[in-house]
């Protein structure tokens, strides 16, 4: 196996007497969908500061691409790219502007500086917007073009930190299905989010954190296998619990589950059928809820 796009281990960090971080260990393989997902406070855009290079650890140790975040800050910073919870774009700039801007601060002369923000203006769907000003874009438009910014030069890893916060459901699944095709294309995603159906949706893995610490590693389908099995529910026409029968989840288990329920007897009732969530299982392994629930009422950019 080929060594790890990020490894970590030991890892802690401090803000006066609050631990944050606490003995913190993971590893993302290259090409990678990694999902970090945790409570707010838990402790993941921490993680990804110290990841970044934006702050140093108090304990452990992490490397990105092969280079040790504290001792060789400059190379990591050289094969990595950041896109944060809120969007990096100049509101005043053209999309064109911000990406040709960003380009020749790349070092790309001004016609590779220019042909590169093309490319990336119709890569992320933008092409139609490139000459508007970036406060007139909606807020999935901006996070885009923050996406963007981040491959005028391919990053080795791209840190993802809650990159779909504030943007509506349809422009959530458009940057869903934009990170798929980076990944795709063999870059490593590292991604935090309070979203538990991102984190479903998209991750090869998912971390759950707690109090600065992974309680638990593996693919979303390892992670809900931990608490348990489909559960066929009765429900009265009023919403009532009536009855449930845990399943394997085949049919005939389903089918078996129904028979004992004794449905028939409960006029108006409904069947459903349960599958556990990534919630049940923070749920389970933390005594708390996940910030999955976080408010998405808001109203949107």
């Amino acid at each position: 196996m080929s060594a790890p796009a990020i490894s970590v281990r030991g890892l802690g960090k401090s803000f006066g007497r609050t631990p944050v971080l606490d003995d913190l260990e993971f590893a993302v393989q290259p090409g990678e969908i990694f999902a970090l997902l945790g409570a707010n406070g838990a402790g993941k855009t921490t993680t990804i500061s110290i990841l970044t290079t934006l702050q140093r650890p108090d304990a452990g140790t992490a490397t990105v691409a092969g280079f040790d975040v504290a001792r060789e800050p400059d190379a990591v910073r050289r094969r990595i790219a950041l896109t944060g919870q809120s969007a990096a774009v100049d509101d005043m700039l053209t999309g064109l502007e911000n990406l040709v801007m960003l380009g020749r601060l790349s070092g790309l002369k001004p016609r590779s500086a220019r042909r590169r923000a093309v490319e990336l203006l119709e890569r992320f769907a933008l092409t139609d917007a490139a000459s508007r000003p970036v406060r007139t874009y909606s807020g999935g438009m901006r996070r885009r073009l923050d996406l963007a910014l981040s491959f005028v030069v391919v990053p080795e890893v791209l840190f993802l930190d809650e990159p779909t916060t504030g943007v509506d459901p349809r422009s959530r699944r458009d940057l869903w299905d934009v990170i798929r095709s980076l990944a795709g294309a063999g870059t490593t995603v590292f991604l935090t989010t309070q979203y538990l159906e991102e984190a479903d949706q998209l991750a090869d893995r998912v971390a759950l954190l707690d109090a600065g610490r992974v309680v638990a590693t593996g693919t979303p389908a390892e992670l809900k296998a931990l608490v348990g099995t489909d559960t066929v529910v009765l429900t009265s026409p009023g919403g009532e619990v009536l009855r449930e029968v845990p399943t394997d989840g085949s049919v005939a288990s389903v089918r078996a589950a129904i028979d004992q329920l004794g449905a028939d007897d409960e006029p108006g009732a409904e069947l459903t059928l349960r599958r556990p969530t990534l919630d049940d299982v923070f749920l389970s392994l933390t005594g708390t809820a996940s910030a999955a629930t976080a408010d998405t009422t808001k109203e949107y950019a």
